[in-house]
């Protein structure tokens, strides 16, 4: 399965969050786009819609097994997708911000 490292990824890379709302809330990726893998064949048409005609979807969890299945979903959906290797726990470990939807700093669940 493709994946990326969280430091491969720079500012403006398109990424989808399939984690739950209680997780998102903590705190997430500025400028993700929140869709929970519970809900995500249901409301993939805002993925579609959302992400960038030519560009590739970086998909993230907390630590890389949701967003692993999402990936492969998208694959087989001819969409370019891969996932984000270590997800959140990462991305904050290695000092990315994480805000709450109030712009706050947050904290991965």
């Amino acid at each position: 399965m493709p994946t990326v490292e969280v430091s491969d990824l720079k500012d403006g890379d398109f990424l989808v969050d399939v984690r739950e709302d209680d997780e998102w809330q903590a705190g997430h990726a500025e400028g993700a786009l929140h869709i929970p893998i519970s809900e995500f064949v249901a409301r993939y048409g805002e993925l579609t819609e959302a992400a960038p005609q030519d560009g590739r979807v970086n998909v993230i969890c907390r630590s890389g097994g949701r967003s692993a299945q999402v990936t492969m979903y998208l694959v087989q959906q001819g969409i370019d997708a891969v996932n984000v290797d270590g997800g959140m726990q990462v991305w904050a470990a290695v000092g990315r911000p994480v805000v709450t939807d109030a712009g706050e700093p947050g904290f991965v669940l």
